[in-house]
């Protein structure tokens, strides 16, 4: 399965996940959690950071998002995580 990156107008292709995460969080701008203004990579490390360290009420809050919205980065996380190494993104990365 081909993974593409789902930032803005990147469209860049992997052939795993775990490079797409890794591209996401070293080739793109970090971000600043709306929530608790801590700073980190885009993408599915941003959205991981949300939902795990927030509750869903705060996300909606801070984003403006509407259950929609909720559901379609929960399913995100659970394909992703179905698959990836984590521990091998996190080694990559650090």
């Amino acid at each position: 399965m081909a993974w593409e990156c789902g930032i803005s107008g990147c469209g860049s292709m992997f052939a795993d996940v775990e490079s797409a995460v890794i591209h996401q969080a070293t080739e793109h701008e970090r971000r600043e959690c709306k929530v608790c203004g801590t700073v980190v990579p885009d993408g599915y490390l941003a959205i991981r950071h949300a939902f795990t360290e927030h509750s869903r009420a705060e996300y909606v809050r801070a984003y403006g998002a509407n259950s929609e919205d909720v559901r379609k980065r929960e399913e995100l996380l659970e394909e992703i995580e179905e698959v990836a190494d984590l521990e091998s993104i996190v080694t990559e990365l650090r």
